[in-house]
């Protein structure tokens, strides 16, 4: 099959795993141990394994459950990872733009430009609204933001949700350059795809059968097109790689062998996103799904226990490898991956996959990253 125009042509991949803020990690599903709580010690750990076995971004998630603010997080963990980035999950509103922009260039410095942004448009905890409202307004804050990274002098802003009048937008200024940190985008529903076509730099898709995914890039390409863009596109999935498929499917099956519905439903329940399009569509392949198998090795057992992204590629490695190879091929560049428990799936992963992708950072193909940028936190001359 051709691949969409995209914005990464060449055959790279970047190659992301997970650090579960929010109560998701597990031996079992649904059964809750206390020492793969979302302690910072924990969700630390996990970071510090997947920076030292090579894996080029990690996805800090957000919700309104025990466990890490994503962006605090994100800061402590900066000085203690030597050169993985980290996509920070915000969901826009809960912060007023411009200190959310000085907050990103905050961390942004401390990082060195190893940032990116997963932008979220869920209800924020506590308050119900509708989808017009909650995209309209995410669509406006990404605006400030970029519009901030990009000025310099003042700054005005008239819109639906803010009005700003600032006299300078240095405390904005990122460490990255050219449009600042990267932003990622998942959604299903019109206004979502419309938002990552119009703003977002890396569209995120949930397990589906190939062909819907391939359809799924299709039509996102010419959103962007639309819009003088181009885009690339990322898969957010979990991995079970073990020596022999036979051995990864026990794996699969011992991970839910404990799991009761009831336990499920209310896991699932607790998520911000839970009724979302997405969610529902996961449900949906779930549904008839024959075994719990999607497609071969792509196991959808996950989400009888989580919100949001559901299903597992399942296989040893030459088989995880040509799945990989596949999505490759058809034009993603991007994999955000995880697995329970998070290190040990961390670890097999890197031992059996990892080093036979090629791959790369998005945001340094992109000139996001550059050597020694000047801002008024690093060498700018001082006002």
């Amino acid at each position: 099959m051709t691949p969409p125009p995209i914005r990464t042509p060449g055959r790279q991949c970047e190659v992301a795993w997970f650090s579960a803020l929010c109560s998701d990690d597990y031996e079992f599903l649904g059964v809750l141990d206390g020492s793969l709580r979302s302690s910072y010690e924990h969700c630390g750990d996990i970071v510090r394994k997947a920076d030292e076995l090579g894996y080029q971004n990690i996805l800090l998630p957000s919700g309104w459950i025990a466990g890490q603010d994503a962006l605090a997080f994100a800061a402590a963990m900066a000085p203690q990872t030597k050169q993985i980035n980290q996509l920070v999950a915000l969901r826009m509103g809960e912060v007023w733009p411009p200190m959310l922009a000085r907050a990103l260039a905050t961390v942004d410095h401390i990082a060195k430009g190893r940032l990116c942004i997963n932008i979220i448009s869920s209800d924020m905890p506590g308050i119900k609204e509708s989808n017009e409202t909650r995209y309209a307004r995410a669509s406006e804050i990404i605006q400030i933001l970029q519009a901030l990274w990009r000025a310099d002098g003042p700054f005005e802003w008239k819109g639906e949700f803010y009005q700003i009048s600032l006299p300078t937008t240095e405390p904005a200024k990122p460490y990255q350059q050219n449009g600042g940190p990267l932003m990622y985008f998942g959604g299903i529903s019109p206004a979502a795809q419309d938002l990552c076509a119009k703003h977002c730099d890396v569209f995120l898709m949930w397990p589906e059968t190939e062909d819907r995914i391939a359809e799924t890039m299709r039509l996102m390409s010419e959103k962007a097109a639309g819009y003088g863009r181009q885009i690339d596109f990322g898969f957010r999935g979990h991995i079970i790689v073990r020596e022999t498929e036979a051995e990864a499917r026990a794996a699969a099956d011992r991970l839910i062998s404990k799991l009761t519905a009831e336990k499920g439903a209310e896991i699932k329940a607790r998520s911000q996103d839970s009724q979302s399009f997405g969610v529902q569509r996961q449900d949906e392949l779930r549904a008839q799904a024959k075994d719990l198998y999607i497609e071969p090795h792509l196991w959808s057992g996950i989400g009888l226990a989580r919100s949001g992204c559901a299903s597992a590629i399942v296989g040893d490695p030459d088989q995880v490898l040509a799945k990989l190879n596949r999505y490759m091929d058809m034009g993603i560049r991007a994999f955000i991956l995880s697995g329970y428990p998070h290190l040990d799936e961390c670890d097999l992963f890197a031992k059996h996959v990892l080093p036979k992708l090629p791959t790369c950072r998005l945001n340094e193909l992109q000139d996001r990253r550059i050597p020694d940028p000047v801002t008024p936190l690093t060498t700018a001359e001082r006002k």
